[in-house]
């Protein structure tokens, strides 16, 4: 059964699946060939399978046989020994089918499955691998859980074409695969999508044509063969062969007298002997003896003794050759010759090294050559690395071995290192530390607090009574008194400094009139001896000034408004200032001043009471200033 298609084996089985044997189909090289499964052994047509005639299977084939005592059973029905009463409810133990006949359960499967071995499972049949489907030699058989499937070759191929494995239309050999319709007598001729039907006329020799078909020849049988005697004729197909009726030794052959001979191996056999050895014949066998041979100087036998070969001095290590020197085997003999790099010196006996540096200095190498024994080596300068031809140099990127701890910069032999904003280098030239900007810029870039943070800086205000501005640096106060954050009652007055605020109270004293917010005035005196020494007015004033003002300096002017002439004050502090922060001082005769003495250093606050005596027309007229005044770290 040989195939159509040279270069391109078709899988017959795949192509014609069930069609080719009757249980297994195995594609071989060409063609192939059919297999029976266990139990089961192959026909003479090469195709069918039926039992085998073992003991098993005839003891098998009397147990099938029904007894008179025992109920028939449905096919794929095996009986369980359960004799139990409702042993089938709820199916029972089978799988699919259960019946109880004669008291016990018998379990069944529906079609298309058989019972297992455990005789309560179902398997699968396989209709398309059993062969027991109904497709045509046109249809591919497709297995399903318990059925099978007819597909049309048709449907994706061309007449005379079939899908192979690989989803490709190829021919049908339909010579090959019985599907041709030539009649006996003809020779079916495959050809592309169909096939050709000749007559045949001719046999091959050892065949004779007979009903149009060409059959072998029994030559034995006819007398036509030519075994003489002492040898019987077997027949074979297409032909014959003589088969000797005496056996003889080994070492000997049979005459066609049918006497035993001996065999002389020296001439029948092409290379009886290795070479350097003769042949000798004996009874039954031979011997082969070793030639004699002499070889001259510089030559020794091999190693069957049949030639005389050169002796390798180089590799046997019997040469002279010194130390820088090379040797080279000649036929009989030996050469030797100085390494690379090496030139003999003078007197033509030792190698000494040559010294290619000096021999062609500047052109071996780009930078700098360096002279080796039988060499030379050719080295760069730093930052630099030999190229691959060994000769030249070339920059070595070191910034791809990040050695800068930020940005590298690679330069022709070099790298620089150099560092992101907010970063310095430090002396080793590679590592970036950040820069303290609040230690660099104390005061100058936030207005309360800086905080140094890896590669800039934040600045911060104070937690309460400040907020930060648009611009991130400076602190702006938050008036509680206007925001309406503050906690003053209805008789106080919120008074906002930076970062907080104070609650005051403007209360007048008896015998004075509330004339403003700030402001009280003596009311009529009903006896003048009791306005005497008590202020005509009472002026409540508010200062915020920051610590750490330079003094002395000026912070409140006083005098009468308006001045006349001849008119004259005096000043004095007579409660508040208790520790000397303050004083006053006349800056004419109707202008004085209240002068900060000691630097205030922490925030604190004050409350003074500043006295003016007026002397005008005779008179003398009191005012109390009562200063509240408030010292805080940030300027108003």
């Amino acid at each position: 059964m040989a195939n159509s298609l040279p270069g391109d084996d078709q899988d017959e089985c795949l192509l014609l699946p069930g069609e080719l044997c009757q249980h297994l189909c195995i594609n071989t090289v060409g063609s192939y060939r059919c297999a029976c499964f266990p139990g089961f052994a192959l026909q003479d047509d090469g195709r069918t399978c039926r039992p085998d005639g073992g003991p098993a299977q005839r003891g098998a084939a009397r147990e099938s046989q029904p007894r008179p005592e025992s109920p028939q059973l449905p096919p794929n029905t095996i009986p369980l020994p359960l004799p139990q009463p409702n042993t089938c409810k709820d199916n029972g133990p089978c799988e699919q089918v259960c019946s109880v006949v004669g008291g016990s359960a018998m379990c069944s499967c529906f079609p298309g499955y058989a019972i297992m071995a455990d005789g309560v499972s179902c398997e699968d049949q396989d209709e398309c691998l059993l062969g027991t489907h109904d497709c045509s030699r046109r249809q591919f058989c497709v297995n399903s859980p318990g059925s099978f499937s007819c597909v049309n070759h048709t449907l994706l191929c061309a007449e005379g074409f079939i899908l192979n494995a690989h989803s490709t239309c190829v021919d049908i050999n339909e010579c090959v695969t019985d599907l041709h319709t030539c009649s006996r007598g003809e020779h079916c001729v495959n050809t592309l999508g169909s096939f050709r039907c000749y007559k045949a006329l001719t046999c091959e020799p050892g065949y004779a044509l007979k009903d149009g078909e060409c059959t072998d020849v029994d030559e034995c049988a006819m007398g036509t063969h030519n075994c003489q005697a002492g040898f019987s004729c077997q027949n074979t197909k297409g032909s014959f062969y003589c088969q000797a009726r005496q056996r003889c030794m080994e070492g000997f052959l049979l005459d066609p007298e049918g006497n035993c001979v001996d065999i002389n191996e020296c001439t029948s056999l092409a290379e009886p002997c290795r070479t350097g050895f003769s042949c000798v014949n004996t009874v039954g066998s031979y011997t082969c003896q070793r030639n004699p041979l002499v070889c001259r100087r510089g030559y020794h036998a091999n190693e069957d003794g049949s030639a005389c070969v050169d002796v390798n001095e180089c590799e046997t290590g019997v040469h002279r050759c010194g130390d820088g020197q090379v040797c080279h085997n000649l036929p009989g003999s030996y050469r030797c010759d100085c390494k690379p790099g090496f030139q003999r010196d003078a007197f033509g006996r030792t190698c000494v090294d040559v010294n290619e540096c000096w021999a062609s200095p500047g052109r071996l190498c780009q930078h700098t050559c360096e002279n080796t024994p039988g060499s030379y080596r050719c080295a760069c300068a730093l930052g630099f690395r030999l190229a691959a031809d060994g000769k030249h140099c070339e920059d070595v990127n070191e910034c791809e071995a990040l050695r800068c701890s930020q940005e590298c910069a690679n330069i022709y032999g070099s790298y620089q290192c150099y560092c992101r904003q907010g970063y310095q280098l430090a002396e080793d030239g590679h590592t970036c530390t950040d820069i303290d900007e609040c230690a660099q810029g104390a005061g100058i870039l936030c207005t309360f607090r800086c905080l140094n943070v890896p590669g800039s800086y934040q600045c911060a205000c104070p937690e309460q009574g400040y907020a930060m501005t648009a611009n991130g640096r400076s602190c702006k106060d938050l008036d509680e008194c206007a925001l309406g954050t503050h906690n003053c009652s209805e008789a106080e007055t919120c008074h906002n400094i930076q970062g907080s605020f104070r609650c005051l109270r403007f209360d007048c004293p008896p015998n004075y009139i509330q004339v403003s917010e700030t402001k009280c005035e003596r009311a009529a005196c009903l006896d003048p001896a009791e306005c005497q020494g008590s202020p005509a007015r009472i002026t409540h004033y508010r200062l915020n000034l920051q610590t750490g003002l330079l003094v002395p300096a000026h912070v409140f002017r006083i005098g009468p408004a308006p001045a006349f002439a001849g008119d004259a004050i005096s000043l004095s502090i007579p409660r508040g200032n208790e520790e000397g922060y303050f004083g006053t001082r006349r800056l004419n005769a109707h202008t004085g001043v209240v002068s900060l003495l000691r630097a205030v250093r922490e925030p604190r606050d004050f409350a003074l009471d500043v006295e003016m005596k007026l002397w005008r027309q005779g008179s003398v007229t009191t005012f109390l200033a009562k200063m509240h005044i408030f010292f805080t770290a940030f300027a108003p």
